[in-house]
């Protein structure tokens, strides 16, 4: 678990319930056009246009939540966080002015959204950007590259 920031039943509840329900949910949507099975969940996101508009609903909400919290289980770590260093602490830096300033603008994006969703740092056209989805939406689906996700819901 990752205690004291996250306790071990809300861990297992995200992972093991949620997640699990995503895939579960995105599996079936898929079965509908066997077409697409070969397509990685990214893949689907990022040319959401072409899903199936029987699928679309499925596909953005499962694909989403699924693709988001992967992401998220992937930079969670008991001894990870704290500041950058190397090629993303420049680029942070560049990009937002210094780090303690990035922490600001990323922390109102989470606190921005009402209800659910994600605050995230992400690639846009070869730059550091800072935005934030609703409900289980990804930025694969806007041409954008995760770098930090933030599932501000929970």
């Amino acid at each position: 678990a990752l205690e004291p920031y996250i306790d071990e039943e809300t861990m297992h509840l995200h992972h093991d319930k949620h997640h699990n329900t995503y895939v579960t949910n995105l599996n079936a949507a898929i079965e509908k056009h066997p077409e697409l099975g070969e397509k990685t969940v990214e893949e689907l996101l990022a040319d959401f246009s072409s899903v199936p508009e029987d699928i679309q609903t499925a596909v953005r909400n499962n694909g989403g939540g699924h693709a988001n919290h992967t992401f998220f289980w992937e930079i969670l770590g008991p001894n990870a966080g704290g500041e950058p260093t190397g090629a993303i602490k420049e680029a942070i830096e560049e990009t937002f002015g210094s780090f303690e300033d990035f922490k600001e603008e990323f922390k109102t994006a989470a606190t921005g959204r009402f209800g659910s969703g994600w605050a995230w740092l992400v690639v846009k056209d070869g730059k550091l950007a800072i935005t934030s989805t609703a409900n289980q939406d990804s930025p694969l689906m806007d041409g954008q590259t995760p770098v930090l996700g933030l599932d501000v819901w929970d």
